[in-house]
């Protein structure tokens, strides 16, 4: 069976890597790092994987068939309607590093399709699972506001107050998917607070931003840095922020002013 994976960085190749040891065909394709024409790479391609990075996400889907199953595996979406027209799509998210990954270390994902835990499920990587597409969504692209805050604040992990920070955000996540028509519990997975622990904190670009913006209110970053994006369409009216979310509406209102 092939499977067409788009996006051939570190987490791109981390998943190929396993579904090649699964015993499937891999076809990659990065208008960056290959030359492969993406026409060739989707031809005969049962499954379609998405890891490329959100900002590209809304340019490449309308070159995409939407009759072919898609894995999106890309974080940083703030809502399900970007994938108006395919017939079947399903969210894999949460806190795994590619590094974890490649060298088989343990990691835990959330999957919102039993397809991808047939697919993807090694002695290493496991999943818990939910039908909750959106909530999947979010949380993939919320954590990493909160981790530009946790970095804001220099808050190091495992400490009282990083172990406060996160108790404060989850409750504030919970809320803030309700809001918006997903499911609460959500956050309770792995794509959400486990995801969350990962990201409020080094090596996460999103906590290194954060850490430099307190030092720095002018400083722009020369990475991606997701949690921006996120800043940038929630500003745009993708989602709704409950007035009694205090560290998401600072965040948006206090802290980044200028870079996004």
């Amino acid at each position: 069976m092939k499977v067409a994976i788009l996006g051939a960085g570190a987490f791109g190749t981390a998943l190929g890597g396993v579904l090649a040891e699964n015993g499937l065909d891999i076809s990659y394709y990065d208008s960056l790092l290959l030359k492969n024409r993406l026409s060739d790479v989707l031809a005969g391609a049962f499954y379609i994987v998405v890891c490329v990075p959100s900002e590209v996400l809304s340019h490449l889907l309308p070159r995409l068939p939407k009759e072919t199953p898609l894995i999106v595996a890309t974080k940083g979406i703030m809502a399900d309607k970007v994938f108006e027209g395919f017939k079947d799509w399903m969210v894999v998210s949460g806190p795994g590093f590619a590094d974890d990954i490649k060298n088989g270390r343990s990691t835990l994902l959330t999957a919102t399709d039993t397809r991808i835990i047939e697919l993807f499920e090694t002695e290493y990587l496991k999943f818990d699972y939910t039908e909750d597409r959106l909530g999947v969504l979010l949380c993939g692209a919320l954590k990493n506001i909160y981790a530009i805050e946790a970095g804001y604040l220099k808050l190091k992990r495992d400490t009282e107050g990083w172990s406060d920070y996160i108790r404060r955000a989850t409750i504030e996540l919970k809320e803030i998917l309700r809001t918006n028509g997903a499911k609460a519990d959500t956050v309770d997975l792995s794509c959400g607070v486990g995801d969350l622990e990962l990201t409020c904190g080094l090596p996460s670009r999103n906590y290194e931003y954060g850490l430099r913006l307190s030092d720095n209110a002018e400083y722009l970053p020369e990475k991606t840095v997701e949690g921006l994006s996120a800043i940038k369409s929630i500003r745009q009216g993708s989602i709704v922020i409950p007035d009694d979310a205090e560290i998401m509406n600072r965040i948006l209102n206090d802290r980044i002013s200028i870079t996004a």
